[in-house]
């Protein structure tokens, strides 16, 4: 997989926009995404069970982030983006990739 320099320059924009609050951040970016796709809380196991609001389930704010801040922190050690091997980036995709996570799931489609 291949990042522009455009597409880098738009993750480093938003990170400097973000970095401050980054967990804030990176829940309210899962609860829009299940606002947007309410089916997609069936792909978080530790959600199928609770009957607690997303807002206060301590495992979505957990892997909000952790996930997010995971790869954040990579951003902040080395200012740029890294999709090479051993990287954070590449043990999320390994683990999206064995929960069944496709392309398919990535694309939202609005009405």
């Amino acid at each position: 997989m291949v990042i522009t320099a455009k597409q880098e320059a738009l993750i480093m924009d938003s990170w400097n926009e973000m970095k401050d609050d980054a967990p804030t951040f990176a829940l309210k970016f899962f609860l829009r995404l299940f606002e947007i796709i309410p089916s997609a809380t069936e792909r978080f196991s530790f959600l199928r069970d609770s009957n607690l609001s997303l807002e206060k389930n301590r495992k979505l704010k957990a892997h909000a982030i952790y996930g997010g801040l995971r790869n954040a922190t990579q951003l902040r050690r080395t200012g740029k983006v890294d999709v090479g091997a051993n990287t954070s980036v590449e043990h999320l995709a390994s683990v999206h990739f064995n929960a069944g996570i496709a392309d398919v799931h990535f694309e939202v489609r609005r009405n």
